[in-house]
């Protein structure tokens, strides 16, 4: 069931500023970089002094590079938020931050199915809200139904 369409839920307009993010993503990246840490951790100890030895200083710099671009993919991902201020809405993906005023944004939904909500602006254009993630489950779409109760609303900022 779309996001706006349930009527048992009304159009819950929060109170600014509020902040959306991802739940699942972040459960799932420090869980799995926790693990795959460990587990190279274990392996290395695991190693004859031998072994280890064979190891030049490039492989061993290839490996902590790797693993220094892992842990960098990880926080880009964890760090995905959708903040509503009267000001507008600040929008973080990844590595790219964008601030919309609130005349820019025209509507946001999360289709059934769809990995995370999308923000209609007002040039044609959309933009992804990865903060809102489809694998939240309810709390994707409570988000989506206060945010568009937001943008429903005019500017916030005549609330």
């Amino acid at each position: 069931m779309p996001a706006a369409s349930d009527p048992a839920r009304g159009n819950e307009v929060p109170t600014l500023p509020r902040t959306w993010r991802p739940m699942g993503v972040r459960i799932a990246v420090l869980g799995f970089g926790l693990m795959l840490f460990v587990v190279c951790a274990a392996a290395w100890f695991g190693f004859d002094e031998s072994v280890r030895e064979r190891f030049n200083i490039l492989q061993r710099i290839t490996l902590l590079v790797m693993g220094a671009g892992f842990a960098v993919i990880g926080w880009a991902l964890g760090r995905a938020r959708v903040t509503a201020s009267a000001d507008g809405l600040v929008v973080v993906n990844g590595f790219r931050t964008r601030h919309l005023d609130w005349e820019q944004v025209l509507g946001i939904h999360l289709p059934e199915g769809a990995p995370w909500a999308t923000l209609d602006l007002a040039d044609g254009t959309t933009i992804s809200a990865m903060a809102l993630q489809g694998s939240d489950g309810r709390v994707a779409r409570d988000g989506v139904r206060e945010l568009r109760a937001l943008i429903d609303r005019g500017s916030p900022q005549n609330i």
